[in-house]
């Protein structure tokens, strides 16, 4: 077999310190503490599918201490001899241990729990040795009150808590083999049978698909609490969600995708917070560091970016004053934190990082390989919306997790297959087609294939043109904005009309998040220089300065940028855009002004004296300039410096021209009395 055996133990949650009994407190209290414990274990239900024996007899050891302690209240013993009192506090530790161990066996993974079968057992045997140690020292001749039962009923509890050996469990040793032959399989490419299948999960009590999600969340859920700890055993918890995800597909079907009352139809996954996101892959952040301008990045993401030649921020266009990336670790800690709040895995991709989960999880990899083949087949051979639907749905939630799942899904022929879903009449499925369709473009190898399949990218085109819902065409913006990110994919895009069209309406007319989708989409083709005149041609300007109250921080980057790359007369000849600048500049959020600062430099310089009229008309201008250069980022000092320096010269200029019409003026006067 090659998975060999390895055993990792389970997580143990210690009491907190609140939780033990100090000596301060009465020798009643403590008796009546230990009492509330061993009722609260007594009542919680023995394992259902493993660990059933080691679960119930230590349930019914429980049981009995329940009799010990109520006795003992009821005798109202109001000083305990000191050496039960030791004794007792003991007890205490070992019973919170007793039902955090229970606690974490049913709540948690039950494929986890399996292969740790030997070690869990381990742990239960342990803990009822020491129960028994302490119920040996337990000072019973010290306590005349209590009644002869009572009396033989510790020496019974004594007598059952002492086990030579820990008891494991044939079955469940059987069926850990069995899961493990299974993983074996997978790595060696072998398709699992389906009965053998069919009975391993069974036997785990993963009957349905809904069992199996929550079996899958639960995984994630130790994943989240073993990659920081433990490589091997976070690898292998991987290669078990493979495992049941394949299982899930084969055994039950696709999901039936569940949908939130809402009036977009959107889903219920989680969504990740806006600035968790990387504004270049829109995935979230494993690695986010921080570049020149301020912007934050996962850093494969910027790093590829600078790599392929670029010197601009992808997010405002602006030049990278130096390529340093500084790491965000505030940031990392409050996506880990939102991620362990919320059960999704978090893996940390720093260069140090040990694990390679590619090159190590290949039973991993293999499932989710299986699963996408499975799943895309179904789908060829599906005749109906609904079968279809689900399916989709199945591949949407596959690719939202790793680049390793998407590049499975798009190996797996899924693409084309896609395609004809995209102009469905069912707005559900249609959202699921063109969400799978974007997941998969974050995946770079994928990209070629989307752009390179004209069916695809027109289809793309057509939902964000014409889609359904808002949220149809906001994953389409979506997909325009990750194809974009390629220079060499940009152009292709931009001389499509109908692209720059759609994302203009959307921006107009769509929700806020539509609006950003589609907003990025468009700073992304304004990076390359030649498409400033197709944007302006498709009426850009006047939309973003349309949109700027709304969603500030992208519109003014966009007019920053055209303004910067040729389209600072368009700019300034938009009605209300030099006045819109200057009110972001003035009371828009921080991250809004800097743009707005380059944008207002660059329309100054080439628009001619109106626009510095129109700018010097602003109220409070020179103070607000003055504020930017003394707390403005770096750039948006050098920029607010640049942008003071033009408009003083521009005064003197004004000045000097007055003064010289009053000198023409006062000698053409003088002329005249002369006369």
């Amino acid at each position: 077999m090659a998975v060999s055996p390895s055993f990792f133990p389970p997580r143990k949650r210690r009491p907190s310190p609140g939780s033990f009994i100090s000596p301060n407190l009465s020798d009643l209290k403590l008796v009546r503490s230990l009492l509330v414990l061993s009722q609260e274990i007594s009542v919680l239900k023995p394992l259902d599918y493993l660990q059933k024996r080691s679960s119930t007899s230590i349930i019914r050891k429980s049981k009995l201490l329940v009799i010990l302690f109520e006795e003992i209240l009821r005798n109202e013993i109001k000083f305990l001899p000191r050496s039960a009192i030791l004794c007792f506090e003991e007890i205490y530790i070992v019973l919170q241990r007793i039902k955090s161990l229970l606690e974490d066996c049913s709540n948690g993974s039950k494929m986890w729990l399996l292969i740790q079968n030997e070690s869990v057992s381990n742990s239960f045997h342990e803990l009822t040795v020491e129960l028994s140690t302490l119920l040996d020292i337990f000072p019973v001749t010290e306590f005349p009150n209590l009644s002869e039962d009572v009396k033989e009923l510790v020496v019974l509890i004594r007598k059952q808590c002492w086990e030579r050996k820990c008891f494991v469990d044939p079955t469940d040793k059987n069926l850990r083999y069995d899961v493990i032959k299974l993983l074996d399989q997978i790595k060696k490419e072998i398709i699992p049978d389906y009965s053998e299948l069919h009975r391993v999960f069974g036997r785990l009590g993963l009957i349905d698909s809904g069992s199996c999600k929550e079996e899958i969340e639960s995984l994630e859920d130790e994943v989240s609490n073993h990659n920081q700890v433990c490589e091997k055993s976070t690898v292998e918890i991987i290669a078990l969600i493979g495992l049941v995800r394949y299982g899930k597909c084969v055994l039950f079907g696709a999901s039936t995708p569940r949908y939130e009352l809402a009036s977009s139809s959107s889903f219920s996954e989680v969504v990740f917070p806006e600035d968790f996101r990387c504004p270049i892959s829109l995935d979230l952040m494993k690695d986010p560091v921080v570049v020149a301008t301020g912007q934050t990045y996962d850093r494969n993401s910027i790093s590829h970016w600078i790599d392929s030649g670029h010197e601009t921020c992808p997010k405002t266009g602006q030049n990278l004053i130096h390529m340093n990336l500084i790491p965000n670790k505030a940031m990392k800690n409050l996506i880990a934190l939102w991620c362990r709040e919320n059960k999704i895995p978090f893996e940390s991709t720093e260069p140090n990082d040990k694990i390679n989960m590619t090159t190590i999880n290949k039973a991993a990899m293999e499932a989710t390989r299986m699963t996408a083949v499975f799943l895309v087949d179904k789908l060829a051979a599906s005749q109906l919306p609904e079968t279809a639907n689900r399916i989709i749905f199945e591949l949407r939630v596959l690719s939202k997790t790793s680049s390793d799942n998407r590049a499975c899904i798009a190996e797996a022929g899924a693409i084309p297959k896609l395609v004809q879903y995209l102009a469905s009449e069912n707005p559900q499925l249609q959202v699921n087609a063109v969400t799978t369709i974007l997941n998969l473009s974050i995946f770079e190898g994928n990209k070629r294939k989307i752009m390179e399949s004209s069916e695809t990218l027109e289809g793309v085109i057509e939902v964000l043109r014409s889609g359904k819902t808002w949220e149809a065409k906001e994953n389409a913006a979506a997909t325009i904005f990750s194809l974009s990110a390629l220079h060499e994919y940009r152009k292709k895009l931009w001389r499509k009309s109908r692209v720059v069209k759609g994302l203009v309406e959307l921006a107009k007319l769509g929700p806020v998040s539509a609006k950003k989708d589609a907003l990025v989409a468009i700073l992304n083709l304004a990076g390359d220089r030649d498409a400033v005149g197709r944007l302006i041609e498709g009426g850009v300007v006047e939309m973003a300065v349309e949109v700027a109250q709304a969603v500030p921080e992208e519109a003014v980057a966009i007019l920053a940028t055209i303004a910067k790359r040729g389209g600072a007369l368009a700019v300034a000849g938009a009605k209300g855009a030099v006045r819109k600048l200057a009110e972001v500049l003035r009371d828009g959020p921080e991250t809004a002004k800097e743009s707005a600062a380059a944008g207002l430099v660059s329309v100054c310089r080439r628009g001619g004296t109106e626009v510095l009229a129109q700018l010097v008309a602003t109220p409070g201008i020179e103070r607000t300039i003055w504020e930017v250069m003394g707390m403005g980022t770096m750039r948006a000092r050098r920029k607010g410096a640049s942008l003071l320096r033009i408009l003083r010269r521009w005064s003197v200029a004004v000045e000097d021209q007055t003064a010289v019409a009053y000198s023409t003026n006062h000698v053409s006067a003088l002329s005249i009395v002369q006369t």
